[in-house]
């Protein structure tokens, strides 16, 4: 649950701050697996985005 609130909440436009995009949220989710993220699921929320191509919408 983490991992998709993190990428919808830093890709999605806030009130307090414009939208900082799908790829910022992807390196953070990269960056932090194994560390704030498990890495079954961070890499396979990498991959659906980067290799099956899915999009927020």
């Amino acid at each position: 649950m983490a991992v998709a609130d993190v990428v919808e909440a830093m890709a999605s436009y806030r009130p307090y701050r414009p939208a900082l995009g799908i790829e910022d949220a992807l390196e953070d989710i990269e960056t932090n697996k194994g560390i704030l993220y498990n890495d079954d699921i961070a890499n396979t929320c990498l991959r659906l985005f980067r290799e099956k191509g899915y999009q927020l919408k």
